[in-house]
């Protein structure tokens, strides 16, 4: 009825406290193998965010490269948002990390510690109740011997006591003294049993408090101590989900904007702007018109203004049992029938050629994408326009932050000289100079590249100014460096509008050598053939053509027009049947012939 009355609790293992204790020891090291399952996982989030970054960070696009270029398509603009929404879901998880830890490691750490501490304290009580209830039973067993033996003794001298008082032959004070003796020993035995008595009652309590108050009591903070651990436990695995769902609703933001990110890829945008990176600004070639052949007659070379029919002419051969050469470059000869020079031996010629050291940063630099000409001529008309505008502006934004700063500065040294405490006004002076140095710097910058941008779209330029024309073979006999310099420049633009990455040594060898008049006269079996003519031009301004390959014109001359601008700023003139020559586009008005396919007027 005792155990009825307890309830249902532990105090029903009462004689299992060292079941208890190992019990309690295990639901301990449950708690921490949980937390040890839990930093694992963090871990895990923590190291899967950094991959996702580092993936992230890997390919984005590089600054001043290609792929920055192309974040101008649809496509590669979706990849970059994918990847910046990859890089916020990594963060995510770093999120998932870092509440992993604070609420369920670090309360868990502490909880353990604490719980530890409880565990110890209350089977400390639990021994020493134990150890008081051992003592107890001792001293019972104690005084219970004493009695057993103080009767044995009592009942020992009660019978000599009986034996002497028969015995005739004793004296009567030998019987008295047994007598007393065992008078003696009765009253031992009398008082150990009343100590057994109190001891036996005292156990009794004891023993009764024991078992159903101390031990009941200390039991049952245990089993609250291992409910709230498994309540604790509980806890901990509810906030584990509760910290990945509190993300869900980021985690699906992150993917709803790489799902968008892909809607918006539009193929036909993409398509446009390749026309619009890409658009050169020139004019499809006209139609070839028909010659029939006659008799005695010579048929005039047909020469197409594409690359790819040039490159195939290369190998074609000449009518007259000759090969025809390529056009490898403008100005390759000299079609003004002067004089000629003296001859010189080909292989001085060849040697001196050798003996030249081309500078290879420039083929390295255009290897790299070098930038090219300042003012970007080597670009086709409608791209070269783009560039400079985006120069005038990039500048205009520096002039515009320049001054910014300038009338910050001015305000700055206002208030200095109001209040001279604040700072001396003298000391902003050498900054305010500075900025108004670079805003004038800025400013003439704007206005040379907005000259360029007024050249090429159509405005008159200076007369003393004639355009560049990018391909500089023609100036390669001046001196050695100048040659290393030109061909370079040929290394990153064909006069046709084709463009080349570089050049073979083999390749530069050959340009050379088929440069020299020495090469055209030994090696040719006649003249090349004469172009036809494609139109005609009068000259608006006048031209003193100093550099080979260019011809000298006069103001209001008439000519014939036999290559058109092939966007680099010069057209290939002809005077008669022997002078021809590259005069600037700018510098003569243009009339092409109403068979030439898309003929326009060039002023």
């Amino acid at each position: 009825m005792m155990e009825e009355r307890m309830g249902n609790c532990w105090s029903y293992t009462k004689d299992q406290f060292d079941n208890l204790e190992k019990h309690t020891q295990s639901g301990i090291e449950f708690v921490e193998r949980y937390s040890k399952f839990v930093k694992e996982r963090s871990e895990i989030e923590i190291s899967y965010a950094k991959q996702i970054r580092n993936l992230s960070k890997k390919y984005q696009p590089k600054k001043n490269s290609r792929e920055e270029e192309e974040n101008k398509y649809t496509s590669c603009r979706a990849f970059l948002s994918t990847l910046n929404e990859l890089n916020d879901y990594a963060g995510q998880h770093e999120v998932i990390a870092e509440n992993l830890t604070s609420q369920i490691i670090t309360e868990l750490s502490r909880y353990l510690t604490e719980l530890k501490a409880e565990r110890k304290s209350h089977f400390h009580d639990g021994r020493k109740a134990q150890q008081q209830i051992e003592s107890s039973w001792k001293q019972l067993e104690s005084s219970k011997r004493r009695f057993e033996r103080d009767c044995k003794e009592a009942d020992r001298a009660q019978q000599y006591f009986e034996r002497m008082d028969a015995d005739i032959n004793v004296t009567k004070a030998d019987v008295e003294k047994a007598r007393q003796q065992a008078q003696m020993r009765h009253q031992i035995a009398a008082d150990s049993k009343t100590e057994y008595s109190n001891y036996l009652t005292k156990f009794n309590q004891e023993q009764n408090e024991h078992y159903y108050t101390l031990i009941p009591n200390i039991f049952q903070k245990l089993q609250e101590m291992e409910e709230r651990r498994i309540e604790r436990v509980g806890v901990s695995m509810k906030t584990y989900a509760e910290v990945d769902r509190e993300v869900l609703p980021i985690v699906g933001k992150c993917l709803d904007g790489m799902t968008k990110a892909a809607e918006s890829i539009e193929p036909k945008t993409d398509s446009k702007q390749v026309v619009e990176s890409y658009k050169s600004g020139f004019e499809p070639p006209g139609d070839v018109e028909f010659e029939d052949y006659g008799p005695g007659q010579t048929m005039k070379r047909t020469v197409s203004e594409t690359s790819l029919s040039n490159s195939r002419g290369e190998a074609k051969e000449r009518p007259g049992g000759g090969k025809s050469k390529g056009k490898l470059w403008p100005f390759i000869k000299n079609k003004n029938k002067s004089p000629k020079q003296n001859k010189e031996p080909l292989s001085n010629r060849f040697n001196e050629f050798m003996a030249s050291k081309p500078k290879m940063t420039c083929l390295r630099s255009l290897r790299r994408g070098g930038s090219g000409p300042e003012d970007f001529s080597h670009l086709p008309p409608e791209q070269r326009r783009k560039k400079l505008q985006a120069k005038i502006d990039d500048i205009n934004k520096d002039i515009q932050k320049e001054m910014d700063q300038k009338d910050a500065l001015t305000k700055m040294k206002g208030v200095y000289e109001k209040n001279p405490q604040m700072g001396d006004p003298a000391s902003v002076d050498p900054r305010l100079v500075e900025m108004a140095m670079n805003i004038e710097k800025l400013q003439s910058e704007v206005q040379k590249f907005e000259g360029w941008l007024a050249e090429m779209e159509g405005r008159l330029p200076s007369r003393s100014d004639p355009p560049r024309r990018q391909s500089g073979l023609y100036e390669s006999q001046n001196s050695n460096s100048t040659m290393v310099d030109n061909n370079c420049a040929q290394d990153r633009e064909s006069p046709d509008g084709s463009y080349t990455e570089e050049q073979s040594s083999e390749t530069q060898v050959k340009v050379a050598i088929a440069n020299t008049p020495e090469f055209d006269d030994e090696f040719d079996d006649g003249d090349e053939e004469t172009l036809p003519t494609i139109g005609t031009c009068k000259a608006v301004y006048s031209f003193e053509g100093h550099n080979e390959g260019t011809i000298s014109v006069t103001e209001g001359e008439l000519l014939f027009v036999i290559e058109q601008d092939k966007g680099d700023g010069w057209t290939r003139v002809r005077r008669n049947e022997e002078e021809e020559g590259y005069v600037p586009t700018s510098y003569v008005e243009v009339f092409l012939e109403t068979n030439t396919k898309g003929a326009m007027t060039y002023i």
